[in-house]
């Protein structure tokens, strides 16, 4: 099994997108790429930290490709918003890949020249790392499977990502 490292705004909203393709086997919640040891939810949201709101996503090469997973990153969130996605504003909703080694790092510069082809707005998912990270609090972990479909937020954000994964990457979405 290998990791990837993904920030792409409100993590509750990538968890629930990468927890539905195929070959994924966990996704964690989690805080990375800042200068706090062991931060908590309250400071990370208050942007002083530095760090990411980002997810840590396992899963079986065999069946994924690192690629394959920052296609999909790219395409469900929005990576020409610079410290942002929509109505989340801050660094802690910047939209970075964290590689874990040099295979990953290249990867992730091939995989932002081709979201660039289909955007006229630039790119601006930063390269970020290596990083501690640090998992969320345990009431962020697969928050849309239960707190977050009573969540406004998350009802009127996470189906629109859904959406797009089922369309655009049909063949790698679980049955």
């Amino acid at each position: 099994m290998a990791q990837a490292i993904l920030a792409g705004g409100c993590f509750w909203c990538t968890e629930a997108v990468f927890r539905d393709v195929i070959g994924v086997s966990d996704v964690e919640s989690g805080y990375i790429g800042g200068t706090v040891a062991h931060p908590t939810y309250k400071q990370v949201c208050s942007g002083s930290t530095g760090h990411a709101e980002a997810i840590r996503v396992t899963y079986d090469e065999d069946v994924v490709s690192y690629g394959e997973l920052l296609d999909i990153f790219m395409a469900t969130h929005d990576p020409t918003q610079l410290n942002r996605q929509g109505n989340d504003i801050g660094t802690q909703y910047r939209s970075a890949i964290f590689p874990l080694d040099d295979h990953q790092r290249a990867e992730a510069e091939a995989a932002i020249v081709r979201a660039q082809e289909d955007r006229e707005q630039p790119i601006v998912t930063t390269l970020e790392g290596p990083a501690e990270w640090y998992p969320a609090e345990d009431y962020h972990q697969e928050y849309w499977e239960g707190e977050g479909q009573r969540n406004p937020y998350c009802l009127a954000v996470i189906p629109p990502k859904l959406q797009k994964l089922r369309k655009s990457f049909a063949a790698k979405v679980k049955a």
